[in-house]
């Protein structure tokens, strides 16, 4: 019962609500800044991989698509990246 008078008495603090609803923002951007971060990391993993393929191997371009998720017109671009070089 203490805790919910405690509670009544610092949600009736402007100051208080304020405070809570800068730190539920940040940790909102926060989450989302991860997740961008990560779904990043992943889509270099397959870029990486398919590279790899392309320089490895006599696959073509569908294959390496079906194998990494990445579109043919992808697979296209870094085919011209990895025999530019």
């Amino acid at each position: 019962m203490l805790a919910y008078f405690r509670l009544r008495h610092l949600s009736a603090d402007a100051e208080t609500r304020r405070l809570a609803f800068v730190r539920e923002r940040a940790l909102r951007d926060e989450r989302s800044l991860l997740k961008d971060a990560r779904e990043e990391g992943r889509a270099e993993a397959l870029r990486q991989t398919a590279t790899n393929l392309i320089r490895s191997s006599d696959l073509g371009d569908a294959a390496i698509a079906a194998a990494t998720g990445l579109s043919l017109t992808d697979i296209g671009a870094l085919r011209q990246q990895v025999e530019t070089r």
